[in-house]
């Protein structure tokens, strides 16, 4: 079993920066990869950025890149959602996830077999 719990998001204005945590329990965290995906009103479920287990290799939605950056610390057992810029569109609750097992495309919620109960974060105009 693996938990997921997310932090950090909130109310903010746009133009400003929100850092999103996820703290993973369980199985040995560096094994496995780990994303961040988001949920605004009436939409699906969207991904956002991935990261591998070593951290070397990350993954982004292309409208996000600039603006958004993953990290890992497996050392802490947590991945983090550095987001800058933020906007409006950018208003929604943003789960972490972890899929524990090789293969599968980093891009599809459905790929993933562990999530967060989500955190929402508020941009305002």
């Amino acid at each position: 079993q693996v938990q997921l719990v997310e932090s950090g998001g909130g109310l903010v204005q746009a133009g400003d920066s929100l850092r999103l945590s996820c703290a993973a329990s369980g199985r040995i965290f560096s094994n496995y990869d780990m994303g961040w995906f988001r949920q605004a009103p009436g939409k699906e479920r969207e991904f956002v950025a991935a990261i591998s287990g070593s951290g070397s290799s990350v993954y982004y939605i292309d409208s996000l890149k600039g603006r958004f950056t993953i990290s890992r610390d497996n050392a802490r057992n947590t991945v983090d959602l550095q987001m800058n810029s933020l906007k409006p569109e950018d208003t929604a609750v943003y789960y972490c996830a972890t899929k524990t097992y090789s293969g599968g495309s980093h891009y599809l919620p459905n790929n993933y077999n562990y999530w967060g109960q989500g955190t929402q974060v508020t941009v305002s105009s």
